[in-house]
Formats: C-alpha cells, structure tokens, sequence
C-alpha cells in the first residue's frame, strides 16, 4: 500500500514537471518582468531584442536550495524599433522560431543568497536545440527581497555561433547578451 502511495506521488510530480521534493516557489510575473537581449552591429549601433512570451519559476527543492526554468518563445521576439530586424531574428537566419519555438534556461541548484548577494549563476541554456551550460551574473539587489520589493537583474554573455546562428556575420557581432529584469510572485498555494 505504501509503495502504491509512493508511485502515485511520485507520477502526480512527474505530470507537474517536479521531482519529490521540488515545490514551486514562485513564478515570473510577465507583467512586470522583462526578458531581452543586445546585439551589436559593425557600425556600433546596439539593437534590444525583447521576449513577449515567457514563463518562467523558482522551485524550492528539498535541500533547501533553489532553481529557476525558464522558457521564452522565439515567435514572440521583436527587435525593437527594427521590424525588418524582427522579422530576420525570428527566421531560421536566427533564432529559427518555426522550427525551435523556445530558449530555455535550467539553472544548476543554488543557494538562495544568491540573489541577495549576487554572483554567478550557472544553468543549461539551450537555443535551436543546441544545450550548453552557460553562466549569469545576479547583480546585488537595491532591496532586501530581489524579485519581490524590486527586480532581480542578471546579464550574461553567449557567442551566437555556439548556436548554430553563424547568419548576419558581416553586419551583427557574435557575441549575444541576454538582460533578465524579473519581477517574482510569490507562489502562496504551496
């Protein structure tokens, strides 16, 4: 009988995306969080890509350290200012929203001072189906609960052709930096 429990536990988890153990802790709140990136052309303009459509949460896991999942669609990107750019970033020149419809992010487990601190966050970040584990930097907060009284901010870094996005070479630099502004709620039913 209590193995039985333990199997329905255990795929009730599965059917949500946790393991045992794992509680979601909070989610972005899409109203208040921006999620973007700068790419640099040869002239030295900097254009600002912007996710429209994201999800994302913290889950607390049994150990008592945290981890964020995160997932934004590449159909929702617009390069601001640029929809001729928009059009190109969503195309399978780039980001190839047709064929790969997201960018996910999977930190590694952390310590929750971490974004009251700030430092370095490490994770799988995957993009047209290509994973590799990639770092941000949390910014120290100019609150006492970052995410919640103020946003989390976190940069980092990628090199384009890391992804397959080798197109736009001779107009767009390689490097690619993404700008996480979240704003969290609180996940109270739990």
């Amino acid at each position: 009988m209590r193995a039985r429990a333990w199997a329905a536990l255990s795929l009730l988890f599965a059917a949500a995306g946790l393991n045992a153990g794992e509680v979601t802790f909070a989610t972005l709140d899409a109203e208040h969080t921006r999620l973007g990136f700068e790419l640099s052309t040869r002239w030295g303009q900097t254009l600002e890509g912007r996710f429209h459509r994201f999800e994302g949460r913290v889950l607390r896991l049994a150990d008592g350290r945290h981890q964020v999942l995160l997932r934004m669609e590449t159909g929702s990107i617009e390069i601001i200012g640029h929809p001729r750019y928009t059009k190109i970033a969503r195309s399978e020149r780039f980001f190839d929203a047709d064929r790969h419809p997201a960018v996910t992010f999977r930190s590694q487990p952390y310590d929750p001072a971490l974004l009251t601190d700030g430092g370095e966050l490490a994770g799988e970040l995957s993009i047209r189906g290509v994973a590799h584990t990639r770092t941000l930097t949390m910014q120290p907060p100019a609150c006492a609960r970052p995410g919640f009284d103020c946003e989390a901010v976190a940069t980092g870094t990628v090199s384009r052709s890391d992804y397959g996005m080798d197109d736009w070479k001779l107009a767009v630099g390689d490097p690619v930096v993404f700008v996480l502004n979240a704003r969290l709620r609180e996940n109270t039913g739990q």
